[in-house]
């Protein structure tokens, strides 16, 4: 069979998206800017507060994967959804955008799972997430021969809540390793890494070549407030470290080598939703295309420039178009 160039292991979600200002967090308890973990009574709750919204199938692996798949890379991706309408529109949804999709639904348990989204006006995004089915994901679902197909396996650390979807990251990656292949690993969120701070820590030592993260979340890692010395901390203990800085752009981190890119311009930033999960896809993009670090982190940042245009977490726009309009 053919190889893959990235395949992702994530939540299986549906986002829903819609435009608030900052007194519907503080009515309901939100905490700007961060993603929190709800159940099915809250998430009812939500959904009927929110006004007129965009539902789209999302997760931040899967809004990778469909990145990598928008600049012309082999994509696929695991991630359990519910025999529902809402898994029937995930699975249509990620399909229809080129993205092989074959994890085997549940029948029975939590329904699909969604995240509600809010984005002030400061197009800062606050999430709330129901994760439903997807916790299902265990060991089992682990396809051997998809991983040893793909060049490098994208981890998601929003599913490392759950002890099976734990274990099934481990089984993945030794898959990898043992097929020659990288494994990559997003930190996610800075609550997600202070829930699982050791655990992160001894996946990123052990398990993980490529480790993307916000700045917010390398410091959570390493429990650090100093910028300078949370990169200090990840060298070596991956390959690379890809750290994202907003404006500010991003950080590369591989060895001895330190490389500082700029953040791609943008007319008005929209929606911040899928940056970090754009950056990842252009990035491994170049990866598999054995660019020079620099000029991944430059696919990064395009990704992640045309992502926040707009509303929505997914590319509006051929990535791989973008990408050849800009080197011309």
């Amino acid at each position: 069979m053919a190889e893959l160039d990235v395949v992702g292991v994530g939540n299986a979600l549906v986002d829903v998206l819609t435009h608030a200002g900052e007194e519907f967090l503080r009515h309901h308890g939100l905490s700007k800017g961060t993603m929190q973990l709800i159940d099915e009574a809250r998430a009812r709750d939500l959904y009927a507060a929110m006004g007129p919204g965009v539902e789209v199938s999302g997760g931040s692996a899967a809004n990778t994967i469909v990145g990598v798949a928008s600049f012309g890379g082999r994509a696929s991706y695991v991630g359990k959804v519910r025999n529902d309408q809402l898994g029937d529109v995930f699975t249509h949804d990620l399909r229809s955008m080129g993205v092989g999709y074959a994890t085997p639904v549940a029948t029975e348990g939590p329904a699909t799972g969604r995240c509600l989204i809010v984005v002030t006006p400061d197009a800062q995004r606050t999430m709330s997430t129901y994760l439903g089915a997807s916790t299902r994901l265990g060991p089992a679902d682990i396809d051997k021969r998809l991983i040893e197909r793909a060049h490098i396996l994208y981890l998601e650390g929003y599913l490392f809540d759950p002890p099976e979807a734990q274990e099934a990251f481990r089984v993945a990656a030794d898959i990898a390793h043992a097929a020659g292949r990288k494994v990559a690993l997003t930190l996610s969120d800075p609550f997600c890494v202070d829930r699982h701070r050791m655990a992160f820590r001894e996946l990123v030592e052990r398990h993980v070549d490529i480790l993307f993260a916000n700045e917010a979340e390398i410091r959570s890692l390493y429990e650090v407030q100093d910028f300078d010395a949370s990169v200090a901390r990840v060298r070596g203990h991956c390959e690379v470290a890809a750290v994202t800085r907003s404006e500010r752009g991003s950080v590369i981190v591989s060895g001895n080598g330190v490389h500082v890119i700029k953040a791609e311009p943008v007319a008005a930033v929209v929606d911040t939703t899928g940056a970090g999960d754009l950056y990842a896809a252009g990035f491994m993009v170049g990866l598999t295309r054995r660019l020079p670090l620099p000029a991944c982190g430059r696919l990064g940042a395009l990704a992640a420039a045309e992502v926040i245009s707009h509303v929505g977490a997914r590319p509006m726009r051929s990535l791989a178009d973008l990408a050849e309009a800009v080197r011309r």
